[in-house]
């Protein structure tokens, strides 16, 4: 059985650490992501994921979203909570792929309080990478296969 039942749900086991992971960012929190409880807001966390990829891909030049024949459209994410995150948080962004398919990549990002080695939040989300006119998949571009592959996971998902 796994973490969540007998539906599949879920494959998860463990919580990661800062080893598993290959690319690293660091992202600021700002004042409007805390929420009235006095943390950041869920869905920050999903912003802060977004951020963390797309500013690497774009950074390296292998996605350019306003002009790119082809596009990652979101097709599944998740993610678990295990300490709270505020403003005014430093946030270390842990990137690593942990499938990569024909058109499609499963990113993994551990949100790091600062320089701890224990996440505060972990996530995922797969891209689906389309044409950008007729919205079918499209094979992942050459480049950006080279670079996925830089941040493959060496073990199962987290």
């Amino acid at each position: 059985m796994n973490e969540i039942g007998t539906s599949g749900a879920s494959r998860r086991t463990r919580r990661g650490g800062r080893a598993d992971y290959r690319i690293f960012r660091t992202l600021t929190t700002r004042w409007s992501d805390n929420d009235v409880y006095g943390h950041m807001n869920n869905v920050v966390h999903y912003a802060l994921f977004d951020t963390a990829v797309n500013g690497w891909l774009i950074e390296k030049q292998v996605l350019d979203p306003l002009n790119g024949a082809n596009i990652g459209l979101v097709v599944e994410t998740g993610c678990r909570y295990f300490a709270e995150l505020a403003f005014p948080d430093a946030v270390t962004a842990g990137i690593r792929v942990a499938r990569l398919g024909t058109s499609s990549v499963r990113y993994e990002v551990g949100l790091f309080r600062g320089e701890t080695d224990e996440p505060a939040a972990e996530g995922h989300f797969v891209h689906v990478y389309v044409d950008r006119l007729t919205r079918r998949p499209a094979p992942l571009a050459d480049d950006l296969r080279a670079l996925l592959q830089t941040a493959l996971a060496e073990e199962e998902p987290l």
